[in-house]
């Protein structure tokens, strides 16, 4: 597995993450989830660096301007809820992409801090032969997102996959790297100190699907 680690230099991405943490911003939801759009339309544009491309012409009102247009077929895929607003972000730079929603939680079957990971529903176009963009703005355990890998690969093959993640945990990287192909891509723009006891991101920032879209039920 490749990774890209975005915040080994500076950027404005900088000063989205750190809005998306400061506990005197995160009441306004709407902040919240324009900065993580705001993050996905980066993140994308940074992916489709590592895309095939093809040549093409385009007409202009003074003559042929030799360009190159995407060549590769692209599925962005988002893990719900937390996924959606980066999910947007990303297609807002890809115009033509399909659109993959799967679902993923943490199952307690004893009430403690024990938990399993259940994938329950799924509506993906095909993605064989195509770069698979699978989005989740936190990478904590990693036992979601090979859950999700297992679970959208199980009929069919990409041609590659990238991964689009926020902020994650050295304990999350670490087992995406032993349990994922070499063929993957894992895309980050933080790295976080540890996971605590209930396996939560320290520092993070707390439910993502919450401080976007308000507290489950």
């Amino acid at each position: 597995m490749t990774l890209h680690n975005l915040s080994q230099n500076n950027s404005i991405l900088n000063h989205f993450i750190a809005q998306l943490r400061d506990v005197n911003v995160q009441h306004d939801s709407m902040r919240f989830r324009k900065n993580m759009h705001r993050i996905g339309e980066i993140m994308a544009y940074e992916i489709t660096k590592q895309l095939d491309f093809k040549p093409a012409e385009v007409t202009t009102p003074l003559g042929i301007k030799n360009t190159a247009h995407l060549k590769d077929d692209v599925v962005v895929c988002s893990i719900l809820r937390a996924g959606l607003v980066l999910h947007e972000g990303i297609l807002s730079f890809l115009d033509d992409a399909g659109n993959g929603f799967i679902s993923a939680y943490r199952h307690h079957p004893n009430n403690d801090d024990y938990f399993e990971i259940k994938t329950e529903y799924k509506a993906v176009p095909s993605i064989k032969d195509k770069v698979l963009i699978l989005a989740d703005p936190m990478l904590a355990t990693g036992q979601s997102l090979v859950a999700v890998y297992q679970k959208l690969l199980e009929d069919e093959t990409p041609k590659e996959i990238h991964i689009a993640v926020v902020i994650a945990a050295p304990e999350g990287i670490a087992y995406l790297q032993e349990q994922l192909p070499s063929h993957c891509h894992l895309w980050i723009v933080d790295i976080d100190s540890h996971l605590n006891d209930k396996k939560y991101i320290v520092p993070g920032l707390g439910d993502a699907g919450d401080l976007a879209y308000g507290p489950k039920l």
